[in-house]
């Protein structure tokens, strides 16, 4: 089930980091751990997983936002967790540099910018689900080949499609989430998953034994 924030818990949410200072971030970010683990297992490059663990980034992360807090509190026009999801995402981008060298760090800089752009990781992860959601159980046989077909045809997909359907099936982020963090109105963000689904399907029928 994707998860959904209600409105007034941001609400509240914002109140209490605006009067609760470290303890109320550390608070905020231990209530979604488990979610921007998750982000980060899915955007860490597959080299750098031998070297740093989630939480090396998220204790990294909390560091970095306790510098951003204030600036974010003045006009806080994203959900916490969205915002919080961007300093881990800065974060993460800042340990490729270090341990992977200069040049990574100015292209995932780009990326991160503009529009976040799924690992290897995630790309196999995201093939291996849709790969199960759209074969049977009875089909367990084809479905490590439907895998790497489904990676190939995730390559090839518009990369802001690509990372719609990252968000919403892998991070489980809600259609609002996913709004603020493409910085489009909801509506936008519903049509484009629907049509990215919908592009997704129509290709994927195309391979043997994906049933409909």
């Amino acid at each position: 089930m994707l998860f959904r924030s209600p409105m007034n818990d941001d609400s509240l949410q914002i109140a209490r980091l605006q009067t609760g200072g470290d303890q109320a971030l550390a608070e905020a970010i231990t209530q979604i751990e488990s979610r921007l683990q998750q982000t980060v297992a899915l955007r860490m490059d597959p080299r750098l997983s031998r070297r740093v663990d989630a939480a090396d980034v998220l204790q990294e992360a909390f560091l970095e936002a306790r510098k951003r807090l204030s600036r974010y509190l003045q006009e806080p026009a994203v959900p916490v967790f969205v915002w919080l999801r961007g300093v881990v995402l800065d974060t993460l981008a800042d340990f490729h540099c270090r341990h992977l060298g200069a040049k990574m760090r100015d292209v995932t800089q780009e990326v991160y910018i503009q529009c976040p752009v799924s690992s290897q990781a995630s790309s196999v992860a995201l093939a291996a689900l849709l790969a199960g959601d759209f074969t049977s159980p009875s089909q367990a046989a084809i479905r490590e080949e439907t895998v790497a077909q489904v990676e190939g045809l995730l390559d090839r997909m518009d990369q802001i499609d690509r990372e719609v359907l990252i968000l919403r099936h892998l991070e489980e982020l809600s259609n609002d989430e996913v709004a603020a963090v493409l910085g489009v109105k909801k509506a936008a963000a519903s049509r484009r998953y629907m049509r990215a689904l919908a592009r997704f399907r129509e290709v994927l029928l195309t391979i043997p034994g994906v049933e409909d």
